[in-house]
């Protein structure tokens, strides 16, 4: 995937979709670092939605990493 693309959609309402059926929507604001590809983007007005379109949260800004993710794992135990 080409994440330069995204440089072109700074003040468009964007909707990412997830494999589970979520959904975050919002406004891109900002695209980081300033060139290259895109490694993170800082979003307005958001929305995150479930698969049946249900809000399960709204934020002013959202900070999102557009990227593809590979997997996760257990950093450190229990607080």
């Amino acid at each position: 995937m080409d994440y330069r693309k995204l440089r072109d959609m700074v003040s468009h309402r964007v909707t990412f979709e997830f494999d589970s059926g979520a959904k975050i929507v919002g406004y891109v604001g900002s695209c980081v670092p300033p060139s290259g590809p895109v490694q993170m983007l800082v979003l307005s007005k958001v929305q995150i939605l479930d698969g049946a379109e249900t809000v399960l949260a709204k934020y002013e800004e959202l900070p999102l990493v557009p990227n593809n993710l590979i997997g996760f794992s257990i950093t450190e135990g229990p607080l």
